[in-house]
């Protein structure tokens, strides 16, 4: 009994070392999880859509014209000053519970809502928690459906620089977890 930790170094790694197997060969009930970590550059991550639950991040600029707020798809350079919408779509496929939903923010962006409070909308009662690196949704209870997360960002320093990513997780079952892809932002 105990926990058990290989490491392999960058130059074995190969295709095949995804195909792992685990045998127990003595008597009796056991437990046991492998979890394969690795590093790699957050621009270069792709959503992980192979779960129940799926996450898709998008970021607009909000302007403002006589009808209201306009949200267009970022596209090109923004200029600091600028005022995002982050939107994550949640899709989930059956009930869950005590979620953590955890939205990394870039580096040259400041969240403008800086209180942390429950919430209720679209049938789903959770707490934002905004954090110095990123905001934070806890879910108590999650039906099965597609939900919209949205706070606003506002841009305070140039440079090229990805969101990060949003990703999501049931606690006490962390099997189930998903992440969506990173998005670059440029300012000028």
């Amino acid at each position: 009994t105990g926990y058990f930790e290989h490491f392999v170094p960058k130059e074995a790694i190969a295709p095949a070392a995804g195909n792992v197997t685990v045998k127990k060969t003595g008597t009796g009930i056991a437990w046991g999880g492998l979890h394969w970590q690795y590093w790699e550059d957050i621009d270069k991550i792709s959503a992980h859509t192979q779960n129940p639950l799926r996450l898709k991040k998008e970021i607009f600029k909000q302007t403002q014209d006589k009808k209201g707020p306009v949200l267009t798809p970022v596209k090109g350079p923004l200029a600091v000053g600028d005022l995002l919408k982050v939107r994550i779509q949640l899709n989930v496929d059956r009930d869950m519970e005590f979620v953590h939903l955890k939205d990394h923010r870039g580096s040259g962006t400041e969240p403008v809502n800086v209180l942390s409070h429950y919430k209720y909308q679209d049938r789903l009662h959770y707490y934002e928690s905004t954090r110095d690196a990123a905001t934070h949704f806890f879910i108590d209870y999650l039906p099965a459906g597609t939900y919209v997360f949205e706070y606003p960002l506002r841009v305070v320093h140039r440079g090229v620089y990805p969101s990060g990513m949003a990703h999501i997780e049931c606690m006490y079952a962390p099997e189930f977890n998903s992440h969506s892809a990173s998005i670059s932002l440029e300012v000028e």
